[in-house]
Parts: C-alpha cells; sequence; structure tokens
C-alpha cells in the first residue's frame, strides 16, 4: 500500500503512513463501539467530521445517545469534553467565556467557556437566540474566541457535535443558512433496531464502564494532514463541480449549493478515501459522501415535495461519472 509521508501535530516528529492510520482509525472505531451500539458506518460518518476537521449536525429525537458518543469519543482521544445545554435565555458569554475582575492583580481576566474543548456538544442548537448561535459561529468558522478585543485560540482539535430536534417547532430559533453551511455533515443516528435496543440494555443493566483513551490529540493531528494529503485528480474536481452547479440549476431547488459546499465536499471524500485506505480521490468517494455533505445547504422551492438528500440522490444519477 502507498505510504503518505506528513509530519505529525504538536511538536511530534512522527511520520504517519497510511496503514497507521488504519489501525489508528480502526482501535478508535472498536473503542467507541464498545461503550456506545452504533451503526459502524454511522460511527465513521460522525469520526469523518473530526478527521476533516469539520464540524457535524445530528437532527434525532432525545434519547438515541448522541451525548454518549460525543462524550466517548473525546475521552477515546485523550480529548476535553464539553456539553452546552442550549436554551433561549443562553448568552453568548455562556459559550465563549467572559472577563473576570481581579481583585489582588487589579485587572480583568478572561475566563474560558465550554467552547474551549476538543469536542463540543451543543444540545438543541436551534433553542438559543441568534446572537448566540453567531458567537458560536465564529468559534466554528475561527477556530478561536474575540473577546474584549483579544483573540483567543481554541484548542486542537476541535469539533462541534451540535443536535437538533427537528420534529419540534415551539420555541426555536432556525438557524441561519450561515450556521447550516459550517457544518460539514448533517446526519441522524436513527433509532436502534430492536437487537441493538436489548444490547443497549444489555450495557446499562449493571451501570456502564469509561471507556479508555486510545489516541491523543496529537494522533488526531496527524490524521488530519495524512486526509489533506490525498490527491485528486482534475476528472474529479471537475465532477464534484458539476455536481454542485447541478444544484443551482434544477428546477426544484430554490438555492443550490455554494462554492464553499464544493470545497467541504472535497474535503469529507477525502476523509472517506483514507478511510478506505486510499491516498487518492475516486468518484464513489464522492458519491457516498455527497448526501451527507448537501442536503443541508439546499433551500428547496415552495411545493417541491421531496427531501433535500433525495434530490442529491437524483443529481447523483444525472450527473456523468468521470472514468
Amino acid at each position: 500500500m502507498a505510504k503518505i509521508d506528513i509530519m505529525a501535530g504538536q511538536g511530534t516528529d512522527t511520520i504517519l503512513s497510511q496503514n497507521e492510520f488504519n489501525e489508528r482509525l480502526a482501535r478508535l472505531v472498536k473503542n467507541v463501539s464498545s461503550r456506545v451500539v452504533v451503526r459502524e458506518e454511522t460511527l465513521r460518518h460522525v469520526l469523518l467530521g473530526l478527521f476533516t476537521d469539520g464540524h457535524v449536525l445530528l437532527e434525532d429525537t432525545p434519547g438515541v445517545g448522541k451525548t454518549l458518543l460525543a462524550k466517548t469519543i473525546a475521552h477515546s482521544i485523550d480529548g476535553r469534553f464539553a456539553r452546552i445545554q442550549c436554551t433561549p435565555d443562553l448568552l453568548p458569554s455562556d459559550i465563549t467565556g467572559s472577563s473576570i475582575y481581579n481583585m489582588k492583580e487589579g485587572r480583568f481576566d478572561f475566563v474560558p467557556g465550554p467552547v474551549f474543548a476538543n469536542i463540543l456538544l451543543a444540545d438543541e442548537v436551534n433553542r438559543t437566540g441568534p446572537r448566540t448561535q453567531s458567537a458560536l459561529l465564529e468559534s466554528m468558522a475561527e477556530k478561536q474566541v474575540s473577546a474584549d478585543g483579544v483573540m483567543h485560540a481554541l484548542p486542537r482539535p476541535f469539533m462541534v457535535i451540535a443536535t437538533q430536534n427537528s420534529s419540534e417547532s415551539h420555541g426555536i430559533f432556525p438557524l441561519p443558512d450561515s450556521q447550516l453551511d459550517r457544518f460539514l455533515i448533517s446526519m441522524s443516528l436513527g433509532l436502534p433496531s430492536a437487537e441493538d435496543e436489548v444490547e443497549i440494555l444489555s450495557r446499562e443493566e449493571h451501570g456502564a464502564s469509561d471507556v479508555s483513551h486510545v489516541l491523543t490529540s496529537g494522533d488526531i493531528l496527524a490524521m488530519q494532514e495524512l486526509v489533506t494529503a490525498v490527491s485528486v485528480a482534475l476528472p474529479v474536481k471537475e465532477y464534484i463541480v458539476a455536481l454542485c452547479r447541478a444544484t443551482r440549476e434544477h428546477p426544484l431547488i430554490r438555492r443550490g449549493v455554494s462554492p464553499r459546499g464544493s470545497v467541504s465536499l472535497q474535503r469529507a471524500a477525502q476523509g472517506w478515501a483514507a478511510f478506505g485506505g486510499r491516498g487518492f480521490l475516486s468518484p464513489d468517494d464522492v458519491k457516498h459522501v455527497a448526501p451527507l455533505v448537501l442536503a443541508h445547504r439546499l433551500l428547496t422551492r415552495p411545493g417541491a415535495n421531496i427531501a433535500p438528500a433525495e434530490l442529491i440522490r437524483e443529481i447523483l444519477t444525472t450527473v456523468p461519472v468521470p472514468l
């Protein structure tokens, strides 16, 4: 198997190969699966956000294990986990932190908020107001917090896993398009099968145990670098552009995917190729991740009685695939 050499993050001199990437990924998937009952492909889709330096939006009903999944991923990579319960009265400073007067030193000191974590769970993100959503947007987009004119860098890696219950409409503030566009992936964990639900009961029968640390933050940064090293041939880039342009021309779509969406699709596909042990991108990688990456970026026309993900799948059947 071809070797892709990169320098690991955080000052290490480790050279990461594709085989080492595969081994670390398998170790992480196994560790998370030992605590969370979730389909492996679904778990890999969530981890795609982590390894492509992106963010994930989970649209599910309560109680399907979203918090447990986020917490387990954080513990597995020896990272800091923080959870924000989004409510209408939540203030931006409740997320980013605030300056507190230090009487002993006679100055204001910045006290970091929960956003200074490696894995941040923003639970029911559509229940908090626009000002607070905007504060979270800066953290997601810029990987930093600005307070009193000073920029504070967030820890790396940094991933937001946001949740929203799309079945309720009372007391919510729909996410603005600019916020939705910052999520690399939008997906659902879904309800477990009967067999999986029995497994959940078995694991919880005598209380759950914590998972061990199987990777470090430096490992994740090195794996992110390998993802960016996956090569993309010109015909595949043209295929990505053709798919995104097709969303702008579809009669049922009022607003299609922006160039930022094209970049996100390429990065997610690079991650999926790395997950498959390849150092190059194929059209199949693009087709696999396209519904996850593009559907939430669409605005359909009134009366369009079709889900955005189905529109993406339809477009995938009409755009010619490069040979």
